[in-house]
């Protein structure tokens, strides 16, 4: 075994402990199902479905339902939150009305776009691995979590509050997110769609005020969820409010923009264009 496969030996339980800590600390002063919190096992059902997913993806090495796998879980582990916990209200439906909309949304785009494109490289490296490649669903696992947790709270929370000035500001913040992230991908898609584009970059329509304005769109969306939840957050649940934290660390540090970043510098670095581009473009938060 390579050192690569040990360290990820090690990554692997840790992913898993974290995991459960999320779910013992959102499924505090919420509803219970067979004597189980609701939460804790919606954090359960999202870590299983990524498991399952994964036998046939290593064994046809194949990551070309990776994001679709991810897209399922967000709907179907929300609408099982949504009707294991009793007395579900306005504030519950709105939220799994919005996570419903976002996945269903950026399933199918990403779902096309990979198909489109034929793989994904991210993963060329990781695949031939069985221990790097399961950790890469189970990172999933995670990220589901930490990103619908504060609406997989707030849906299972045993307070129940009707809608208020937080559910409006919410919805409003999350209707301008959504739009934002819409409009900077189907951009992107029609400027790469175009022959005479090829080999170009896009610095175009929102492209031209942020390097990258469908993960701005992306993290705006959820602070709107968490304005939303934060009426009913009870004790440990106030941990849910990782989520738009957590996706602003991973966008913005991790796979995201940093990844991005690198391979368009390979691609473009040193074009008088481009570096004017960078130059005078933010990488997330859009320019007036």
């Amino acid at each position: 075994m390579n050192p690569t496969d040990r360290k990820s030996l090690i990554v692997f339980p840790i992913l898993v402990v974290v995991g459960i800590l999320v779910a013992l600390a959102g499924g505090q002063n919420g509803s219970t199902f067979a004597g189980m919190p609701v939460f804790a096992l919606a954090v359960g059902l999202a870590f299983i479905i990524q498991w399952i997913a994964f036998i046939p993806a290593f064994a046809q090495q194949t990551e070309k339902f990776f994001d679709i796998t991810g897209s399922l879980t967000y709907i179907s582990v929300t609408a099982l939150a949504l009707f294991l916990s009793p007395g579900a209200d306005a504030r519950a439906l709105l939220l799994f009305a919005l996570v419903l909309i976002w996945a269903i949304r950026l399933g199918v785009f990403l779902f096309r776009r990979v198909h489109k494109a034929g793989k994904d490289d991210r993963f060329d490296e990781l695949k031939p691995s069985f221990i790097r490649f399961l950790n890469v669903w189970t990172i999933q696992a995670l990220w589901v979590t930490f990103t619908a947790a504060a609406a997989w709270v707030a849906i299972t929370s045993s307070a129940r509050k009707e809608l208020d000035i937080f559910a409006i500001i919410g919805l409003l913040v999350w209707i301008f997110g959504f739009t934002f992230e819409v409009i900077a991908d189907n951009q992107k898609s029609r400027f790469n769609a175009d022959p005479a584009n090829k080999g170009k970059f896009i610095r175009t329509g929102l492209w031209g005020k942020s390097r990258h304005p469908n993960y701005f769109g992306e993290i705006v969306l959820w602070v709107g969820v968490a304005i939303i939840a934060i009426p009913v957050l009870q004790g440990w649940q106030w941990v849910a409010l990782i989520s738009p934290l957590f996706v602003t660390l991973l966008l913005t540090r991790v796979s995201g923009v940093p990844l991005l970043e690198q391979k368009a510098d390979k691609k473009w670095g040193g074009q008088a264009d481009y570096e004017n581009y960078k130059k005078n473009t933010p990488v997330l938060i859009p320019k007036l």
